[in-house]
């Protein structure tokens, strides 16, 4: 194989550094809920979600990295590797959209069943 205009070394394993980014993200953002969480910051489910959902976006991101790289390595990979970046990028923002679409129904939720406790208050009084 024609190596490319950089030489990025020999190609590494996508899935491997997808999960090694998906560790690396737990730890990470595990610590830091932890911290948040034991100082009452936030709640430990709120903890929980976040870590949920920083490790999936370092999983796509590290994958990306590795994908990237590998054909940037390659003789006329630049293409190829502009569309890993790209698919990268939209599964970063796809999961921040199914976040905020998740916390836009548990708002609703969470809003439908205190006004259901209203009024069943209500009708106690």
């Amino acid at each position: 194989m024609q190596k490319g205009v950089i030489d990025t070394g020999t190609p590494r394993n996508v899935l491997g550094h997808v999960i090694s980014g998906a560790i690396a993200s737990a730890v990470v953002s595990g610590t830091i809920n932890y911290k948040k969480a034991k100082e009452a910051k936030i709640s430990s489910n709120e903890a929980i979600k976040d870590t949920v959902k920083k490790t999936t976006q370092g999983a796509i991101a590290t994958g990306t990295a590795i994908a990237t790289a590998n054909y940037l390595g390659q003789q006329g990979g630049f293409l190829k590797a502009m569309t890993a970046l790209s698919i990268g990028m939209a599964g970063i923002y796809a999961v921040e959209v199914i976040d905020d679409k998740l916390n836009e129904k548990y708002e609703a939720l969470t809003y439908e069943e205190d006004e259901i406790k209203t009024l069943k208050e209500e009708d106690y009084e």
